[in-house]
């Protein structure tokens, strides 16, 4: 990799909202001056992009493949929450991810995750403590943070764990990330004066503006599964200095395509200021969560993209403490091999455990909505067979939904889902947040068996199975069941073509795996489904699947 020592070009200081060409001298990945020209350049420095707000787990990637991908768009930093693999292998889950993210110049900065397990309504492979979190601020200064704070109603409820949580992060002077979809009202405004200072789960405008006025900073989310740009985006001009972008959650082929970039050429084509989307691209994370990341002054790390363009944004180069990291849609950082840990102790199953007698007429429906993480709950006629077992409605759209617990050997949970759209076949996953048990959906006890069985057999990953066409395929993802070792280009491959089998089974969904994985996420309203039954989000309890 390239180690740059000088570059001259026009400067867009987003700090000081101007743009002047310059000559920039770099020592040691530092910028030590910025002396003015009076020369014209065909090209622009930009402050490197940072995504605000994302659990790197989530693209199947370990740090290092999640940095190769991601520096071609001109992404420099992360503020990444481990919760995922928190969950599955707890304490050691965050030391592996910054041991690995170590091997790479990206700057991925972490957050010590405060709902570990997220609820005490589903089974995870771990449990974090106020003394882990202690731990963590004080080992690792990599951790900038308290991630998000889902239990939003332990915050409300004076829970004494989570408050001794968040008053650990107070005594380290650390941000509080919030995370509080639909809370409205006074009910946010009490969460916001516990500590909480960010939201990234609003899906509507009047919600988001209600947040601001309290105080909260909002990160505005365009991931693979959950998509709020389209909703938020007035903000990024009427509310400059609170807003942030982020991606949450980015399956590896969407990164392939972009990241960061995408959201800053949406909202200039929106007609926003390119200070104002740059202030909330580069500057509005930095200043908020302390990152030693370069905003083009003198005395700061010398990270920076060079676009030939400013209508629209497109990255011909990145560099990361003076060292090229990328160039013309390349990566050029190396891939780095990586072990497997992981936590899987539930053996195959049958298709008469995904058997469920119905106990009455009408059974309770979760309805998957594309572009959003909530979901909706509806009420359908119960359809059985002879000996009174419920059964899925393909010409109805609706599917059996399982959740399996991954860490013991207990019976799986059972539901049903609508706007899954499959006409044969079954789907399963093991990333399934945030527990990560494993969570398929299908038309058939037998289709869904064999399913979770492909994953039990590779001990995580995701899987398709069509018996009526003699499909079984498994994409492996052995560390800890959520991510794979493999070179992050051919694991975007695989998916893509894992994807594709999944939509000629009927799916209409963008990314039915990312949909799915969601179905098990508790803390986001209204009705879920975790390995421990049906559970009611807006209510915060279990709820039966049966009504008369």
């Amino acid at each position: 990799m390239e180690v740059l020592n000088h570059l001259a070009g026009n400067i867009v200081d987003v700090l000081n909202r101007r743009i002047y060409s310059a000559q920039m001298q770099i020592e040691n990945g530092i910028i030590v001056s910025i002396t003015p020209t009076n020369q014209t350049y065909p090209y622009y420095i930009l402050p490197g992009f940072i995504d605000a707000h994302v659990h790197i787990e989530s693209s199947m990637l370990t740090p290092t493949e999640f940095a190769r991908l991601a520096v071609v768009h001109g992404t420099v930093a992360t503020v990444s929450d481990p919760h995922e693999i928190a969950n599955v292998l707890g304490i050691h889950g965050v030391a592996y991810m910054l041991k690995n993210a170590a091997k790479t110049p990206f700057k991925c900065y972490f957050g010590a995750p405060s709902c570990v397990p997220a609820t005490t309504f589903e089974t995870a492979g771990a449990i974090l403590s106020p003394a882990d979190i202690a731990y963590l601020f004080e080992q690792y200064p990599q951790i900038k943070y308290l991630s998000e704070v889902m239990n939003f109603p332990g915050v409300l409820m004076n829970d004494p764990e989570m408050m001794q949580k968040i008053a650990i992060a107070k005594q380290y002077g650390k941000p509080i990330d919030g995370h509080a979809p639909g809370l409205r009202g006074a009910d946010v405004k009490r969460y916001i004066q516990a500590g909480i200072t960010t939201d990234h789960e609003c899906f509507t405008l009047p919600e988001a503006l209600d947040k601001l006025q309290h105080g909260m900073k909002i990160i505005i989310r365009e991931g693979s599964a959950a998509k709020n740009f389209e909703e938020l985006h007035p903000l990024i001009s009427t509310h400059t200095n609170m807003v942030m972008l982020c991606s949450d959650d980015k399956h590896p082929n969407d990164l392939v395509h972009g990241h960061i970039d995408q959201l800053i050429n949406r909202a200039l084509q929106k007609g926003h200021q390119l200070m104002n989307v740059l202030q909330c691209a580069c500057v509005n994370p930095a200043l908020h969560y302390g990152l030693e990341v370069g905003l083009l002054q003198t005395g700061q790390p010398a990270d920076f993209v060079i676009v030939e363009n400013l209508q629209h944004i497109k990255p011909t180069e990145t560099y990361i403490n003076g060292i090229r990291v990328a160039q013309n849609g390349k990566t050029k950082l190396p891939y780095q091999p990586e072990k497997t840990p992981n936590n899987f102790h539930t053996p195959p199953k049958q298709p008469q455990d995904f058997a469920i007698k119905a106990s009455g007429s009408h059974i309770k429906v979760i309805e998957a909505l594309e572009g959003q993480l909530i979901t909706h709950a509806l009420q359908y006629d119960v359809k059985t067979d002879e000996q009174g077992f419920a059964l899925p409605d393909v010409t109805n759209d609706l599917l059996k939904l399982t959740v399996v617990n991954r860490y013991h050997n207990n019976p799986p949970a059972v539901a049903f889902i609508k706007n899954f759209g499959l006409k044969r076949g079954a789907i399963a996953s093991s990333v399934a947040h945030d527990s990560h048990n494993i969570i398929a959906c299908g038309v058939s006890d037998q289709d869904i068996c064999h399913a979770v069985n492909l994953l039990i057999e590779q001990k995580g990953g995701l899987a398709v199975a069509d018996s009526q066409n003699n499909i079984a395929q498994v994409l492996p993802l052995p560390i800890a069941g959520i991510m794979s070792p493999q070179n992050g280009y051919e694991v975007a491959q695989l998916y893509n073509h894992l994807n594709e089998q999944v939509k000629q089974l009927g799916t209409q969904l963008y990314a039915p795996y990312m949909t799915l994985s969601f179905m098990a996420l508790l803390v986001i309203p209204y009705l879920k489904l975790s390995d421990k039954g049906l559970f009611d989000g807006e209510k915060f309890t279990f709820t039966p699947l049966f009504s008369n």
